[in-house]
Parts: C-alpha cells; structure tokens; sequence
C-alpha cells in the first residue's frame, strides 16, 4: 500500500469550518488536498467515488486496498503529505474496514499509522451549537453549503429552496452535535491522543491565524500562512441571526 511521508487527521463535524481550513492547508502546496476521503459509511460508495470495479476485487481486503490506495494518492495531491477530514457519523465505519484492512496492529492508532505512516490529529470544533445547527438546516434546507468570497456557488448538493424556520430540527441537530463533540472527547482520551485543538470562531476570526497555527504542529513553515487566500465565505447571514433569535425566545 502506498504511504505518504506524513499524514494528518482533521476530526470535525459539519458546519465548523472545516472545508475552509482544508482548503487554505491545501493552497500552502505544502499539506496534501485534504477532504472527506471516506464519507459515506459504505464500500460501495468509496469504490464508486474512485471510480473503481468493485467486482475486480475477490475479497473485501482487497477492495478496501484499492480505496485506500487511491485515496492517499488523491489526499497527497504530488507533496508527501497525506490530509484527511473525517467526521463522526462514518468514523466507526472507517475504523471497521481498517481493522479489516490491518487486523494484526492491536491498537487503533497503530492501524491508522499501518494505513497512512505517521499520523497527527488535529480536533475543529465549535462551540455555539445553536449557530451550528442553524447553519446546519439552513444549508440543508437551501441546498447552498458553501459559497466563494465574490459570492458565486462553491457547493450545492440540491435545488434551490427558501430555507424555513424549524425548531425541532435544530433542536435535533444540537443534540447531534453535542454528541458528536463528546464522542470525539472520549475517543481522544481512550487511544492516548492528543490533539491540536482548534474552534471555529478562531478560525473564523482569524483564519490565517489559525492555519499558521496548524502548520506549525504539522512541522510546516508557519510562514506559508500569511499570503494564504480566504477561499470561502461565511453564510451567517440575518436570517440566520434571526433564527437563533426566535429558537432562544421560544417562539416558533
């Protein structure tokens, strides 16, 4: 299998900055193309992601090697520095298939070095849930996630829709965002990590900051931080702030 010289691990959830910081780690040229190489909790889904035949393969061993060796390819983009993103709802699917795929290391961490060399990890969380579960729906509703600094689209997964106030639905994804935030707390703690901590309104605040910061617990130029573009726009809007507002006063 195909090892980058050293590899990172952004563990997040969505909604918390994390495609703005991949993409500015990714503009240094120095940290690989970090993104959610394994999203979907599905086989079938990775292979079909890098267009590969899922009946070439006689195991499952040897399928998730295809999937893992294209995406250290992809992720390293030509620097030798692998970048993941990875977020809770297929983090306990992507340690099966690795403890299928390296089922002699004991230990988790020792699995995730077998796959992709030296590992650091870094945690983006953020605090306010209720801005993260309004931005949340509102993506979803809207189908706009992200958005380019001149405002032009930089994602959307669904038809433009006029986003619509929904108390229980925020109040769900609160809930799923505390419980991710703990389960990546508990999961540091049981395998001994020891992550570099970083929150969302710091990196909103000060983006350059912030990835400086990052660099140099990755061992990279801290310098490269400061020509760094600001590749994507913040959607918090008025509505938003409205929202926020009305779920606090209870109303609906």
């Amino acid at each position: 299998m195909a090892q980058p010289h050293q590899s990172f691990i952004l563990c997040t959830s969505p909604r918390s900055g994390s495609t703005l910081l991949c993409r500015m780690l990714a503009g240094t040229g120095q940290c690989g193309q970090p993104d959610s190489y394994f999203h979907a909790p599905s086989l079938k889904a990775w292979l079909e992601d890098y267009d590969l035949a899922g009946h070439r393969y006689a195991t499952r061993p040897e399928a998730l090697r295809a999937v893992f060796d294209a995406a250290i390819a992809e992720g390293c983009g030509g620097t030798g520095c692998f970048g993941l993103r990875i977020q809770q709802h297929s983090f306990a699917f992507f340690l099966e298939q690795l403890a299928l795929l390296f089922p002699t290391p004991a230990q988790v961490s020792e699995r995730i070095e077998a796959a992709f060399g030296p590992t650091r990890y870094v945690w983006l969380a953020r605090r306010d849930k209720l801005a993260q579960a309004v931005s949340y729906v509102k993506a979803q509703q809207s189908g706009l996630w992200h958005k380019a600094p001149d405002g032009t689209e930089l994602e959307r997964l669904s038809p433009p829709r006029r986003p619509v106030f929904d108390r229980d639905a925020i109040t769900r994804q609160i809930a799923a965002f505390e419980q991710a935030d703990a389960a990546w707390a508990a999961w540091f703690e049981a395998v001994g990590v020891d992550p570099l901590c970083i929150s969302y309104d710091a990196l909103a605040a000060a983006p350059r900051a912030v990835l400086a910061e990052v660099l140099t617990f990755l061992g990279k130029d801290p310098a490269l931080a400061a020509k760094a573009e600001i590749p994507v726009a913040r959607l918090a809007d008025q509505q938003s702030r409205d929202w926020a507002r009305r779920f606090l006063a209870g109303r609906e």
